[in-house]
Order: C-alpha cells, then sequence, then structure tokens
C-alpha cells in the first residue's frame, strides 16, 4: 500500500502529463463556419484575429459527398466555398469573429461575391449549436439596423452539415501565392468596396 503523500504525488504528476494539458487544451476549443465568397479572402483575415487557432478552406451546404473544386465550382453540387475555424473560446468570442466575418463581405448581395457570381460563392453563417444561431441572428440585427447598408442584409442563417476540407493547394492560399492574391483580392472588387463601406474598421 502506498504511504498517501506518495499517492497524492503520483495523482498530481498524472494530471499535469502532456496528455492531460493536451486534453484541457482540446475542450476548449470550438468551431465556427462562415461563407464569404472565396475562401482564399475569407481564411486570410479570418486567420488573423487573435484566438484564432486555425481556419480550413473548404466546401459545404450541398449534398455532394467530398466534393472538389471543379464540382463546386460548376455551381450544381449545393455547396459554397466556406471556411471552418477553430477558435479558443477563453481568447475570442463567437461575436468577434461574426463582426470579423461582416467586415469582409458584402451581406447585401444573394448572388455571390463581388467578381465570383453564382450559388457557390453565396454568403452564409452555420451555426453549430442554439448559442451560435442566437448569437448570429443578434449580430445580423445589429448590422441591419446599424445603416451601414441601403439594401437588406440577405446572408442566411443556418445549421451546420458537413464540411470537407479544400485541396492542399487552396490551403494558405495568401501566404503560398501572396502577389497573386493581393492582385486578386484587389481585381475582385473585395478590397474597394471593404474600404469604402468600413474604412478603418475593416
Amino acid at each position: 500500500m502506498r504511504p498517501p503523500i506518495l499517492a497524492g504525488l503520483i495523482m498530481l504528476t498524472a494530471a499535469l502529463a502532456p496528455g492531460a494539458r493536451a486534453e484541457d487544451n482540446a475542450m476548449k476549443q470550438e468551431k465556427a463556419v462562415f461563407a464569404g465568397g472565396c475562401f482564399w479572402c475569407v481564411e486570410s483575415s479570418l486567420t488573423k484575429v487573435p484566438g484564432v487557432i486555425k481556419v480550413i478552406s473548404g466546401y459545404t451546404g450541398g449534398t455532394t459527398a467530398n466534393p472538389n473544386y471543379e464540382e463546386v465550382s460548376e455551381g450544381t453540387s449545393g455547396h459554397v466555398e466556406a471556411i471552418e475555424i477553430t477558435y479558443d473560446p477563453a481568447k475570442v468570442s463567437y461575436d468577434v469573429l461574426l463582426d470579423a466575418f461582416w467586415r469582409e463581405i458584402d451581406p447585401t448581395d444573394a448572388g455571390g461575391q463581388f467578381a465570383d457570381r453564382g450559388s457557390q460563392y453565396k454568403t452564409a453563417i452555420f451555426y453549430m449549436n442554439e448559442p451560435q444561431k442566437k448569437a448570429a441572428e443578434a449580430s445580423k440585427d445589429r448590422l441591419a439596423k446599424s445603416g451601414r447598408f441601403d439594401t437588406p442584409i440577405v446572408t442566411p442563417i443556418l445549421p451546420a452539415v458537413p464540411f470537407y476540407p479544400a485541396e492542399e493547394h487552396h490551403q494558405n492560399y495568401s501566404k503560398k501565392n501572396p502577389g497573386h492574391y493581393k492582385m486578386y483580392r484587389y481585381g475582385s472588387g473585395r478590397e474597394p468596396f471593404l474600404k469604402r463601406v468600413w474604412g478603418n474598421e475593416s
């Protein structure tokens, strides 16, 4: 039989083991899924929010399993280009992520985003649970009442469905191809629009 002091030390060592810390950290992580047109742009911006751990570009909203870029680009899969965010709720709230998302899109455009037209480029918020749904609805209502836009906010708030990561060359695209990314972001009309609407808040 181990002495009480020794038994206590063993329990403390187990609690402080790397595996235990990793499990505790994993428990603090939550996910958010947003669609805002070209996933290169939304991924690049949301990655910079403090408290965001990881952002993955991908496809969601449709019924086709494991879609590829060509299928989604055709606009017949039902999927939209989207991002999946993993974040630490102790460092960043879902409300902050929502605010960052609104500042990255044109929420009044029902036909796509900027130069990218079609259902595969529509905006959407995909909620994971009831608190996210309520927060998204409240955030959308605040934006609609803010007077920031002259036309209705059309971004839908939808229940999350399976999310499929995009091909590897689409991940972290702004870092892999910074020159092309900057030209695309400006040439598509996204950057000029956001500067016009949000100014230094964008």
